[in-house]
């Protein structure tokens, strides 16, 4: 099963190529999904599917073309799916300790719901087989940032906060909820909770496998490109494989008048800048049409002229952006951090978590077994990767680390 994630700065056309992308596998013999994860529902429109299919495809995938369906993630019956049992008990709860009702039903959803129901019904339809390739078009970077972090963010709000989350709570419910005045979540809350764990531990496994990748859309203007550095960026710290980026709208050569011309000049400049940034990546190109592409004939234009004969759905050969190696004397984690400087990252251990914080991005990391008896002795970044370095020894749960203090690799630290 191959599946990749389309995003970009709003207003790229990362709808457009997404739908392309797709449209373009499905005629090669790919029976080919095409999920529209983005609020703002664009797909149907690039589609151009008739208003009787536009709403027949919310939750239910919906035949477009040969080997192409197309489907809208309903989020609201998916979590009535996923969060009943779980809302229930906790929207009792809220009453009974007093909350106002109205107030209840707005804190019995967790920040972030919507999002990660999203990747739960592209796990689901994944797991069904029908089909070989699937397209994801997803929200705006910063929206798709959020939403690829939720199943650790969320796996960690289960540990904490919910019943049901390990065999000690579970046992002790009653008499927690006897202290607290709290009615004692059924045996359905419970198993919901499990569910929901493994359905975020199946998420997270599809995520950081490498048939699952993202590719990023942009256009070559400064502000565009810089955006997609940090996207880059925060996307190799989550653990997220990036296989290609599209640059869109490219103003052909040879334009006469002068208008034309000042764009040819500028975005031959930024060119060059993403031809450098991006040069360990493919980078593919569209030219800015005359046309709206609309339909799957207008499409399938677009992703002749992005692809040529390429196949949209070949595996990448991308390397996980995090790993763990043992190294003497201990382990070493790494993660890709490109375009960032040692200055903007800061490295906490906290218990059996290693928190990474890049500029405004952090990332709350599970230690591997081995690691967790470790304590970090050092960490350095270098050439777009920070490597943090573990030593045998049995060590503190806190630990702060700086790697700009660091000037030497700490794998020669002892």
């Amino acid at each position: 099963m191959r599946i990749v994630l389309f995003t970009g700065k709003g207003g790229v056309g990362k709808t457009t190529l997404a739908a392309a992308t797709a449209v373009h596998g499905a005629a090669i013999g790919h029976r080919t999904l095409l999920i529209s994860a983005d609020s703002a529902h664009s797909v149907a429109d690039v589609l151009g599917l008739t208003p009787a299919q536009n709403n027949g495809w919310w939750g239910e995938p919906i035949a477009v073309c040969e080997n192409l369906d197309a489907v809208h993630v309903d989020t609201r019956r998916r979590l009535e799916h996923s969060w009943g049992e779980v809302s229930a008990w906790l929207l009792t709860a809220f009453e009974g300790a007093g909350v106002d009702p109205v107030q209840a039903e707005e804190l019995i959803v967790p920040p972030g719901a919507d999002e990660l129901l999203v990747l739960l019904e592209v796990l689901d339809h994944a797991h069904s087989e029908r089909w070989d390739f699937i397209v994801v078009d997803c929200a705006p970077s910063g929206e798709t940032l959020r939403l690829l972090a939720l199943p650790e963010v969320f796996e960690w709000y289960l540990r904490r906060v919910l019943p049901g989350a390990s065999g000690l709570l579970r046992g002790f419910a009653p008499a927690l909820a006897r202290a607290a005045g709290l009615p004692i979540p059924d045996p359905a809350t419970f198993l919901a909770v499990d569910r929901i764990t493994t359905e975020l531990n199946s998420a997270r496994e599809m995520l950081e496998s490498p048939d699952t990748t993202v590719r990023l859309v942009l256009t070559p203007e400064s502000v565009v490109v810089a955006e997609t550095r940090r996207t880059l960026s925060a996307l190799s710290l989550f653990g997220q494989r990036v296989d290609g980026v599209l640059v869109n709208r490219v103003f052909p050569e040879g334009s006469g008048d002068a208008w034309r011309a000042s764009w040819i000049a500028a975005q031959r400049e930024q060119f060059r800048d993403i031809t450098d940034s991006f040069a360990s990546i493919p980078i593919w190109t569209t030219p800015y049409l005359d046309g709206e592409p609309r339909g799957v004939d207008a499409l399938a234009s677009v992703a002749k002229e992005v692809y040529g004969d390429e196949d949209p759905a070949a595996r990448s050969d991308v390397a996980a952006p995090t790993s763990v190696s043992a190294v003497e004397g201990g382990y070493e984690l790494e993660f890709s951090v490109p375009f960032v400087a040692r200055e903007d990252i800061d490295v906490v251990r906290v218990g059996d978590d290693v928190v990474v914080t890049v500029s405004t991005t952090r990332r709350v990391f599970a230690l591997p077994t081995a690691l967790r008896r470790c304590e970090i002795s050092g960490a350095v970044v270098a050439d777009g990767v920070l490597r943090v370095r573990f030593r045998s020894d049995a060590g503190d749960s806190t630990t702060t680390v700086s790697p700009q203090s660091r000037a030497s690799d700490p794998r020669a630290a002892p």
